[in-house]
């Protein structure tokens, strides 16, 4: 790592990783701690082309020449690390989002370029984690999507919009657990199919230990899990709070959630909005740590990740 005092804020960011060498560096470190690891075969015996920032494999079966860039989200792409990097710097620090547009212009990409970026970005951002949600947890779900009211009644039978507003919008499924010494709140959240019986149990066997306190509303399809959980059920239409049964930090995660994309990407294509979810998910998990440590969290996750365009935009 470079003797130079690591960057705590994005204009000490954008100076420190001005010096491709220092933000080649950087990136190799975190991704390789105990040395380069050539991507085709594994060896770890290699020698560095310092004019061009390229690793050679020592090995006589290989020698193939790599990149810091090979096997992860920049893999194939002409953009240089240092906007790269200032790129994660600013999405993994936004409290509601960074658009294409607002980011581009920052680092001198175009409005496309950016966008491929920022989704590359967001992959790296999933977390794969398998373990389940245990203590207390509050379930709920939510629906996203543009406001229907001021759309013509025949747009609306055409496509599907019922007259509250729900209908023809992404179900989104979250599950929350309460913070205690230990750390802070975690969420999770995921698209659904739809709101019936077996979608939502299905989603709270998957990612809630049994046994836990769970806590949700009167939703009809969260009856029958008072078996495998202590199930505490708050009823909306007559109150918000029965002592610790609420789901109102969910609501709040909610509320970012709908605060970034409606304020700031305004209109998210529904094949894109996981991705969006993930986003938002690191970032309220990761509420607590520093923005340098934000940024490496993500750096951290970017290799064995590929997204091509074709890839992106195929549906």
């Amino acid at each position: 790592m470079s003797t130079k005092r690591l960057p705590s804020t994005l204009l000490e960011a954008s100076r420190y990783f001005a010096d491709l060498d220092v933000a080649t560096q950087f990136v190799a470190e975190l991704r390789w701690p105990d040395g380069p690891e050539c991507p085709v075969c594994g060896g770890k015996e290699h020698s560095y082309i310092t004019t061009r920032r390229l690793w050679k494999c020592k090995n006589k079966e290989c020698r193939r020449q790599f990149s810091v860039k090979q096997g992860s989200i920049f893999e194939d792409s002409p953009i240089p690390l240092d906007k790269w990097l200032v790129a994660i710097w600013c999405i993994a620090n936004s409290k509601n989002g960074i658009s294409s547009h607002e980011l581009g212009r920052a680092i001198g990409l175009t409005q496309k370029s950016a966008w491929f970026v920022l989704h590359r970005i967001r992959l790296a951002m999933q977390t794969g984690s398998f373990d389940r949600l245990d203590g207390e947890v509050e379930v709920d779900e939510t629906f996203v999507g543009g406001k229907t009211k001021n759309v013509h009644k025949t747009v609306k039978v055409r496509k599907g919009l019922d007259r509250a507003g729900t209908g023809g919008k992404a179900i989104v499924a979250g599950a929350l657990q309460r913070g205690d010494d230990d750390g802070p709140s975690q969420v999770r959240a995921q698209i659904v199919s739809n709101t019936r019986h077996g979608t939502l149990q299905k989603y709270v066997h998957a990612n809630v230990e049994p046994g836990s306190k769970l806590y949700t509303d009167a939703h009809g399809s969260y009856t029958s899990l008072q078996g495998e959980y202590e199930h505490g059920v708050v009823d909306h239409a007559t109150h918000y709070v029965n002592g610790r049964i609420y789901t109102n930090s969910l609501e709040n995660f909610w509320a970012l959630l709908k605060r970034g994309i409606h304020g700031t990407y305004v209109q998210v294509d529904p094949e894109h909005l996981s991705r969006y979810i993930d986003e938002r998910v690191f970032t309220f998990n990761l509420r607590k740590l520093t923005d340098l440590e934000r940024f490496q969290t993500v750096l951290g996750r970017v290799a064995g990740k590929r997204l091509t365009y074709e890839q992106l935009t195929a549906h």
